[in-house]
């Protein structure tokens, strides 16, 4: 709100890194549909697998996680839950079906917001609630120290400040006053600095962030995970709020950095997206492939554990399958014994 209320004149003098990052991802949405049109059943397998690592990778950055056994049984599956971690990590994959179910049909508003945080926080005393108390942003040092990162809306005007948000993004989505991806960037940051929840900011604004995407036609992350992709960069994620919240109260902040960070995000999942479909013309099987993909984006020396991170939805007898198969054929290397043993990638491995 502050960002589209007061600085639009800014975004007439783009940074080039920011003009290049949109021209990308504009050619990038002109090829979506070529990405897509494959085997109905594999996108599914994509789909899938997408939605998995969204809801754990969305809550391991806040801090909650699950079992890696039942990761399954938490986000598909009817059983009953163990915890609260469970709850949540469920709760985000029904946020998740709701989205991508309505697409741009789901309407960007207070009540969509209070949904996401509802569905998100479970049983949770408050959720679905604005927050009733002031609660700055505390960093904590391993030393013990803290000290305020941001000191977020008050919590009295949080719900004026929201309304405001949402009508400035109709209204620039509508006039067009700024690049729809500009403005989805600093719709981001101006609700993480108005921070209108006691917890789970991050996650709905991860939420939000997917939603508006549908709104403007970029769909990747239907297929690819945003909320993955965050984790991987998660400190730069951080950092770049952090750069870009500055001064955000007197509305002199430099959104530049984050608003990169989006974008760099955005162009990411399609990069990957267009890795994976042409992955799925192999004749591997669809859970093969997205085992081998994960090898091919990690470190050239990995462990069993980092694929598992990144395949939270296949399961470990899956993954030691493919290393052993690409073993055989001369693309992967073990490194010793055990179940923290070293696998190194071999061969000929395309980039």
């Amino acid at each position: 709100m502050k960002i589209l209320k007061q600085r639009l004149a800014d975004f007439e003098n783009i940074p080039a890194t920011i003009s290049w990052y949109l021209a990308d991802l504009g050619e990038a949405k002109g090829k979506q549909e070529l990405f897509t049109k494959q085997s109905p059943q594999k996108l599914k397998t994509l789909r899938e697998h997408a939605l998995i690592e969204s809801a754990v990778s969305s809550n391991r950055i806040e801090g909650v996680e699950v079992n890696q056994a039942r990761i399954g049984t938490v986000v598909f599956g009817k059983a009953l839950l163990r915890d609260r971690n469970e709850e949540e990590v469920r709760g985000y994959r029904k946020a998740l079906d709701w989205i991508h179910q309505k697409g741009a049909k789901l309407p960007i508003s207070e009540k969509t917001v209070l949904q996401f945080h509802k569905l998100t926080r479970g049983e949770i005393w408050d959720a679905g609630k604005y927050k009733k108390k002031d609660g700055d942003i505390i960093e904590k040092y391993p030393d013990g120290r803290e000290r305020v990162r941001f000191k977020t809306v008050k919590a009295s005007d949080t719900s004026r400040y929201m309304k405001k948000l949402i009508l400035r993004w109709n209204d620039c989505i509508k006039q067009r006053t700024v690049h729809p991806l500009i403005a989805l960037a600093i719709f981001n940051l101006d609700f993480l600095c108005i921070h209108p929840f006691r917890d789970g900011n991050g996650r709905v604004s991860r939420l939000l962030w997917l939603l508006q995407c549908y709104h403007l036609g970029y769909e990747a992350g239907r297929f690819i995970s945003l909320e993955r992709l965050i984790e991987e960069n998660k400190d730069r994620y951080y950092e770049t709020l952090e750069q870009s919240s500055q001064h955000w109260h007197e509305g002199q902040q430099d959104p530049w950095p984050y608003i990169g960070y989006v974008l760099y995000i955005l162009k990411a999942a399609y990069r990957e997206l267009e890795e994976q479909t042409k992955g799925l013309k192999n004749p591997r099987g669809e859970k093969t492939e997205l085992v081998t993909q994960a090898i091919r984006q990690s470190p050239e020396i990995f462990r069993i554990s980092d694929i598992q991170r990144k395949c939270p939805g296949i399961s470990v007898d899956m993954i030691r399958k493919v290393l052993k198969d690409l073993r055989a054929e001369g693309r992967t290397k073990c490194l010793g014994m055990g179940k923290a043993a070293q696998w190194k990638r071999a061969g000929k491995w395309a980039n």
